[in-house]
């Protein structure tokens, strides 16, 4: 007799679904209270459900974005060392988002200053394409998602920076877009459904997921919070805001715990359609965000762990 099912069978199931008809072949089943769990698992198996499975059902068109922080705000120290904010339970829940993704985006701060991998590696899973928005093409040609090999790599070029994709390798393709309004968050997200990548992750750095809220580009937000105060730093949400309280977005929230870290979850597409006439929160075309650039303060994430 098989025992109950755990996490890393949970997992692989969650993997192939997309729909409630794979739900329902995955095992899972829906309770009393409307919630689906397995009838023969670990508590641990339905945390993973009850966490990912509306990500799974999300659809074949949604944007999501993780950002990892201190209690106050910050997602690096004053120097740019993030080596780690948060703990191991929260670089497992990122790479289990970009398994669930079909692209992974990050500027080219980020690009720059961590050389990331942007793969599959803690957890079960495809790796999604790496998406590198780099208008001035300033992403060194030796960083990892260029090398690697690892998974394929769509690098997002200015008219400015197009002189630099000459000597770009197998796996890599390159977009260049015509001015600075087409790296526009929505724009973005249009382009890339367009090829094929609608489920897309924005994983950082801090201006570009503040870009993507500040524009209304976001589905929904994951902010992991570390019980650790730094006082000054490398700020991780940060746009124009409202003069009132009252008109701050106040998103559904679901929390969870993650070792020591709490992860938030922020429903912004349900926020949206609370709002009169739906709107983002600014207007795409004025955002102040530096599009032209994806300037990024440098994060250093040290050695510990590939990112």
């Amino acid at each position: 007799m098989n025992g109950p099912l755990d996490t890393a069978g949970a997992w692989r199931r969650l993997l192939t679904v997309r729909t409630e008809a794979d739900a329902s072949g995955a095992g899972l089943r829906t309770g009393e209270d409307g919630r689906w769990h397995w009838p023969n698992a670990l508590p641990e198996a339905d945390d993973l459900a009850d966490r990912y499975l509306s990500l799974c059902l999300a659809g074949p068109r949604f944007t999501f974005a993780q950002l990892g922080q201190s209690l106050d705000g910050f997602i690096a120290s004053r120097t740019g060392d993030a080596d780690y904010v948060t703990g191991e339970e929260d670089r497992c829940h990122l790479h289990r988002l970009r398994a669930l993704a079909d692209a992974v985006l990050v500027g080219a701060g980020t690009a720059v200053a961590d050389n990331p991998q942007l793969t599959v590696r803690a957890c079960a899973g495809t790796n999604p394409v790496r998406v590198v928005l780099d208008p001035q093409g300033r992403v060194p040609l030796e960083h990892k998602v260029f090398t690697d090999g690892a998974a394929p790599t769509l690098w997002v070029l200015g008219a400015d920076g197009e002189r630099g994709a000459s000597g770009v390798g197998a796996g890599v393709d390159v977009l260049v877009l015509p001015d600075r309004a087409a790296f526009g968050p929505r724009r973005l997200v249009h382009e890339l459904a367009r090829r094929g990548l609608g489920r897309l992750l924005v994983e950082g750095g801090g201006v570009t997921v503040s870009r993507f809220l500040h524009t209304g580009a976001l589905d929904r937000l994951y902010v992991t919070v570390a019980p650790v105060l730094l006082g000054d730093g490398v700020p991780g949400l940060a746009f124009p805001g409202p003069a009132r309280m009252r008109d701050a977005l106040r998103p559904p929230v679901r929390r969870a715990v993650l070792g020591e870290d709490t992860l938030f979850e922020l429903d912004l597409r349900a926020a949206r359609s609370g709002q009169d006439g739906a709107q983002p929160l600014g207007d795409e075309d004025g955002d102040t965000g530096q599009a032209g650039d994806e300037g990024e303060q440098p994060v250093d994430h040290g050695h510990a762990q590939a990112l």
